[in-house]
């Protein structure tokens, strides 16, 4: 309130007043039953001058509580001014009856025209049974503020002949009759003198004694008003008090005053700011301990200082109606409150361990209270915590204000700290991949494809953590999103083991954790066919790298000073960058099938099985126990490879066994075998040919929905190039570091016999094939015709190089070809060749063309 304003002694808009016919003087108000929550020893409310000034009564408090009220309200009346203000009537009262004996005006004009200004309440000394209290103000009579005339003229004519009036001292009992008419504090209040006469003002300066009442009656005002459900309250003063005028004995008068509080009058708990948190291994013993700074205003004139106290700090239980669980002791420095200044509260506390109840799970409910606090707190909800009073720390500090404090307790809400940008880094690192069994039912967690990896994340620790924290253990629920379509769920629900390190901060840096742990056989679970379909399309097509979301409520164990415990839900969220695929996509898997063998055939299917070596050009690795690719070329299906129980490593890989059927007729419809056809024609004459590999619903048989996903997906890659035996000094046998085949090694041109043989090199190492008909063409300088090969007979091609029987040759008498081949006898010469072969593997056969180049020919006679 302002220090200037004034308030009327027994204004209207708070009490009213009644007279008893009798010697003692009986002031009361009507009051309305009110519930029980206000503070103990407060009053404010708002009152008019009439001739137009505002007025208001003072501002005070007490140890106990410093309400902070809106800047708005105008005016605050503490019990202490009170019962300053009825003492003060009454001796008014008592002045006016020495020169007039009416009664009734007396007390009306009392009522109306005394002013008592308070200017200062402070706190002088504690003793061992309350307070003494020092009060300041100012007493003043100002008659222009009584409505009636003649009450007026009387009243001044009565105190001008008084002047003065003196109280002796006199002891103020406080009652609430609404609580059963418990006695809540006395005050004793010293002898005063006083100016009655209209417009002089008298300046007073006392001494009080305040001790409190009933403590479990103040308990229950208290608790009723915490807890909101103190809607008005009536608090009555009762004195005995002596008084005279100048010589002249007044007698002993009785009052009784009843003020009625209720809606703005009553104060809420002060806001207050947390300015500083810190938390931190206790010193020379086991435990946690917090330190934490408060500021909050005093809008009052009250000036006190609060000895050292001492608290428990306790946290909601299970159910509402279950007792609150003690976690920690603290205590407070002293508190030096000025008048209408910030007061600074420093406040330390201790948690020494984690009590049983705190951390085992509720009944019925797979979370303990301490999952419960720590949910709404990292969820950035507000908390409640409970402070209750205890012993206090100082031997100097009263043992009343002790057991006083420890009949309260306050529920104190605490902000909850969101942790939206907890983790700082998130990765992946030595990914590997595993398809699901086979024979698993689709739809059970065994049909799920399955990942393992090294899981890094860099969590930024709140700034007021200060102390050692090893993370053992972590599991969790994530669930894994592209451009915000949800691709499925990433299941870590069983424990992983882990480890932390804390990196110290550095500048305006938040310290950090580090913790890595490693997941094994987790099962990804694909909600999403289409959205996989895109993740793989990008990584595949654009040859950029792929940004997963993840989303994800993380359960840390956690070892710590006081323990190891769990943290439950801690929500985490970052992204997985997958790495793009070098070097051209799938194109530079770089396929080379080393060894080739022919397990089965019919006249139109060839059952093949191969051992090929390729290049994963990724980092990531992948188990596979079945898998089966459809192979395609010019839109039309060939056939179809499979592959079981193959682990792929990141960069080369060796000797993967892969079966294939190779089955175009009826695989490829009305175009399969022409097609099939030109593919081994263009692959044996060296020319670039490529197949297309695409999945289906039977590639991964317990994931049909997830083949036929990926089947939009078309993975090129060039035909992969069949192994040929080595020749001695030929080093590898790959045609001199040419990739391309090379089945033709050589050519004999016999002139006198007119025939000429080859020496062939079979790319199947264990199976014999046969050539069973011939007709080719070879050319000089590629289009000079030298001479004509027509051969129907068969003979075999075994494993291996050989040599073919000498084949009879129609030459090209007088052509340039054969000149030039009779100029290159006893040399060589490179010769090209078109053919028409067939060939035939077991019961497997097959017509194909052959074009070739660069023959190097021996002309012999």
């Amino acid at each position: 309130m302002s220090e200037s304003a004034r308030s009327p002694l027994l204004g209207p808009s708070s009490s009213s007043s009644q007279r008893a016919p009798s010697k003692k003087s009986s002031r009361s108000i009507r009051s309305v039953p009110s519930d029980e929550t206000t503070p103990l020893l407060s009053r404010e409310e708002d009152e008019q001058i009439s001739d137009g000034e505002q007025a208001s009564s003072t501002e005070e408090s007490t140890a106990l509580a410093s309400p902070e009220d809106p800047p708005h309200r105008k005016s605050t009346r503490r019990w202490p001014s009170v019962v300053a203000l009825s003492v003060l009537s009454v001796v008014v009262i008592a002045g006016l009856c020495i020169g007039f004996f009416a009664p009734a005006v007396v007390e009306e004009y009392a009522t109306q025209a005394a002013i008592f200004e308070p200017k200062k309440l402070s706190i002088h000394s504690l003793t061992s049974t309350g307070v003494q209290a020092r009060v300041q103000g100012v007493f003043v009579m100002d008659a222009s503020r009584v409505k009636k005339n003649t009450v007026r003229n009387i009243g001044r004519a009565g105190t001008w002949i008084a002047k003065a009036v003196e109280s002796q001292e006199s002891t103020v009992k406080v009652y609430l009759p609404e609580y059963g008419n418990i006695l809540i504090g006395t005050a004793v209040v010293p002898r005063i003198i006083v100016n009655i006469r209209n417009g002089h003002s008298t300046d007073v300066d006392f001494l009080t004694l305040l001790e409190p009442g009933n403590v479990d009656g103040i308990r229950k005002l208290a608790n009723d008003w915490i807890e909101g459900r103190l809607g008005q309250l009536r608090v009555q003063g009762k004195a005995d008090v002596g008084l005279k005028s100048g010589i002249f004995p007044l007698g002993v008068q009785s009052i009784s005053e009843s003020l009625v509080f209720e809606g703005h009058d009553l104060p809420a708990i002060p806001e207050y700011n947390i300015t500083k948190f810190n938390v931190h291994e206790a010193e020379g013993e086991k435990g946690m301990t917090a330190e934490a700074s408060l500021s909050l205003f005093n809008q009052f004139p009250v000036q006190l200082t609060v000895p050292p106290l001492g608290f428990k700090i306790l946290v909601p239980n299970c159910l509402p109606l279950d007792p609150n669980i003690m976690l920690a002791d603290a205590t407070t420095e002293m508190i030096n409150i000025e008048p209408k200044t910030n007061v600074q509260v420093n406040v330390s506390g201790i948690v020494r361990e984690l009590p049983d109840v705190l951390t085992k799970d509720c009944p019925n409910s797979h979370s303990s209270p301490l999952d419960i606090l720590l949910g709404e707190y990292i969820h950035g909800a507000k908390t409640t915590i409970f402070v209750q009073g205890a012993e206090s720390p100082s031997p100097e500090t009263p043992g009343w204000i002790g057991e006083l404090m420890k009949s309260v307790t306050v529920p104190v809400p605490f902000p909850g700290h969101t942790f939206d940008s907890l983790i700082k880094n998130f990765s992946l690192a030595d990914v590997h991949f595993s398809l699901p069994n086979p024979v698993a039912e689709p739809g059970t967690p065994e049909s799920q494809p399955r990942l393992s990896a090294t899981v890094k994340a860099l969590v930024a620790l709140p700034k007021e953590m200060n102390f050692a924290i090893d993370v053992s253990r972590v599991r969790a629920d994530a669930d894994v999103f592209y451009h915000g379509k949800k691709l499925g769920n990433l299941d870590l629900k069983k424990w992983q083991r882990g480890n932390s390190t804390r990196q110290e901060a550095k500048g305006n840096e938040k310290p950090m954790l580090l913790v890595e742990s490693i997941v094994k056989d987790a099962p990804l679970d694909i909600t999403d066919d289409d959205v996989f379909s895109d993740v793989i399309s990008e990584l595949l097509l654009s040859g950029k790298g792929v940004k997963l979301g993840i989303k994800a409520e993380v359960d840390v164990e956690a070892e710590t000073a006081l323990g190891q415990f769990v943290i439950k839900k801690i929500p985490a969220e970052g992204k997985i960058a997958i790495k793009p695929i070098p070097g051209g996509g799938f194109g530079s898997l770089s396929p080379k099938v080393g060894s080739l063998t022919i397990l089965e055939t019919t006249e139109k299917t060839l059952t093949l099985e191969a051992r090929v070596n390729f290049t994963n050009p990724t980092e990531y690795s992948a188990y596979a126990p079945y898998v089966n690719i459809h192979i395609l070329n010019n839109n039309t299906l060939l056939g179809h490879a499979t592959a079981q129980n193959v682990y792929v490593s990141p960069g080369r890989n060796d000797n993967v066994l892969v079966q294939a059927l190779w089955d175009p007729s009826a695989l490829g419809g009305k175009n399969g075998s022409s097609v099939g056809r030109e593919l081994l024609s263009q692959y044996v004459s060296g020319w670039n040919t490529t197949l297309t590999l695409k999945t289906h619903n039977g590639t991964i048989p317990s994931q049909p929905a997830l083949g036929a996903a990926l089947s939009a997906l078309n993975v090129e890659i060039p035909t992969p190039r069949l192994h040929t035996p080595n020749r001695p000094g030929d080093g590898d046998g790959d045609s001199d570091g040419e990739d391309k085949p090379h089945f033709i090694e050589g050519a004999t041109m016999h002139l006198l016999s007119s025939t000429a043989d080859f020496v062939l090199l079979s790319p199947l190492p264990h199976t014999a094939m046969f050539i069973t008909r011939i007709n080719a063409t070879a050319f000089y300088n590629h289009t000079e015709p030298v001479g004509q090969i027509i051969y129907d007979l068969p003979f075999k091609v075994p494993p291996g190089e050989s040599e073919t029987p000498r084949l009879p040759v129609e030459w090209s008498l007088g052509s340039v070809g054969y000149e030039a081949v009779k100029s290159a006898l006893g040399g060589t010469l490179r010769l090209d060749a078109a053919a028409v072969v067939g060939l035939r593997v077991d019961k497997w056969k097959q017509e194909i063309w052959y074009i070739g180049h660069g023959i190097g020919a021996h002309v012999k006679l």
